[in-house]
């Protein structure tokens, strides 16, 4: 792979990871992902903006193989699919210094021991003159990390945003022609390891708007020439608006949760509300969270095993309220056979959400028609509660 010119002086030269299928063993990777680095070569100085995941230390170091110096290696973020190359880089290039903040420095020492003689660090809105290209460095803490910093190169409009706006999305060039595609999985990306800060993402959005910026080049993902469209989708995705959306989780084990859920799905269609219904045997967690950024309501189903919520609604509500959804309002579904504490173990497990609980309705066994009439009561009170919300 070669280094890809974004414009003069400046290059991509980074990795794609085409195969890799998990990120953090935990989030589900269908199009593979990037790990952007960037070059930016002044009339004084070179600095080298992040490194790689260190399975991709050899695609860095060969795309950097023309480079005969480095002056500054700035780190936006110590986890390591941005630091995990920078002990090869720093062996490579000597007189390199590495630039970042107190709290990065903090974290590059205790995970990968680097030598703290190498570190200099920066304040928020310092700058970095390259000769005729200058770094400004922003920070934007909590974007998912608390040292996670952008920069922002002044003379050509790039805003390098560590992992703000990034997506997880093998890529063959700089860009992406299919916006939808791009705009999915950023929005996949979002939901997966930035809704939780979505406040604070609402501050630096703010903060954001008062550069002229040209181009965003994010840590993951392709770059975008059209700063506002992606801008613009963090700006809804962050905001409290939520649409006409129930989220409904479920388990089934002999299909009499199952009755419920479609009972359910089918009275709420038929009073004008879109549902999102996932069966959480077979379910891409990825989607479950993309729903989540705009759904108004989330309905837990769940068949009762050993006296409890089954384990696969128990990993999907601990999911849900470690996100921290915008939801509105919430309840619970399901059944049992002879007893259970179900609706208590999804209820202790969803703590911080600020949703309102709409109740619960449980069956014993198949649901009778008097259980099914309780449904239809249900999908009533969630019609209604999104009107009086001004949701429909």
């Amino acid at each position: 792979m070669e280094p890809r010119k974004i414009t003069e002086g400046v290059f991509w030269v980074g990795a794609v990871d085409w195969d890799r299928k998990l990120f953090d063993s935990l989030i589900p990777l269908p199009d593979g992902t990037s790990y952007n680095a960037y070059l930016i070569k002044g009339s004084d100085k070179t600095a080298l903006l992040d490194t790689v995941d260190p399975s991709k230390t050899e695609t860095l170091l060969s795309n950097l193989r023309g480079v005969e110096r480095i002056d500054y290696i700035v780190v936006h973020h110590a986890e390591q699919d941005h630091s995990g190359s920078l002990p090869a880089v720093l062996e490579k290039y000597g007189e390199a210094k590495i630039v970042c903040n107190q709290k990065c420095k903090e974290f590059l020492i205790d995970l990968l021991h680097l030598p703290e003689n190498r570190i200099v660090t920066v304040a928020d809105g310092e700058v970095l003159d390259l000769g005729g290209k200058t770094l400004e460095f922003i920070f934007t803490p909590w974007v998912h990390w608390p040292e996670t910093t952008s920069t922002f190169l002044r003379e050509d409009g790039i805003l390098f945003s560590c992992d703000l706006f990034g997506s997880h999305l093998s890529f063959p060039g700089l860009y992406y022609d299919d916006e939808k595609k791009v705009c999915d999985a950023s929005k996949r990306y979002y939901a997966e390891v930035m809704m939780p800060f979505r406040s604070t993402i609402k501050k630096h959005l703010e903060r954001l708007s008062g550069f002229d910026i040209k181009t965003i080049a994010p840590s993951h993902g392709p770059l975008y020439k059209d700063p506002f469209c992606i801008m613009d989708s963090h700006r809804d995705w962050v905001s409290d608006r939520v649409s006409n959306t129930v989220l409904i989780p479920y388990a089934t084990m002999h299909g009499s949760t199952e009755l419920m859920v479609e009972h359910l799905a089918g009275g709420l269609y038929e009073r004008g509300i879109k549902v999102e219904r996932f069966n959480l045997a077979y379910a891409d967690t990825g989607r479950i969270t993309m729903a989540l950024v705009d759904a108004a309501t989330v309905v837990f189903g769940s068949p009762t095993v050993l006296g409890g919520a089954h384990p696969h609604v128990i990993s999907a509500a601990f999911l849900i309220n470690a996100l921290r959804p915008k939801l509105r309002y919430s309840a619970i579904i399901g059944s049992l056979g002879w007893g259970g504490k179900m609706a208590e173990q999804v209820s202790a497990n969803i703590g911080n959400l600020k949703a309102e609980s709409l109740g619960t309705v449980l069956v014993k066994g198949r649901p009778r028609p008097d259980d099914l009439r309780k449904i239809d009561e249900l999908a009533g009170l969630i019609a209604s509660k999104h009107k009086e919300s001004g949701i429909i």
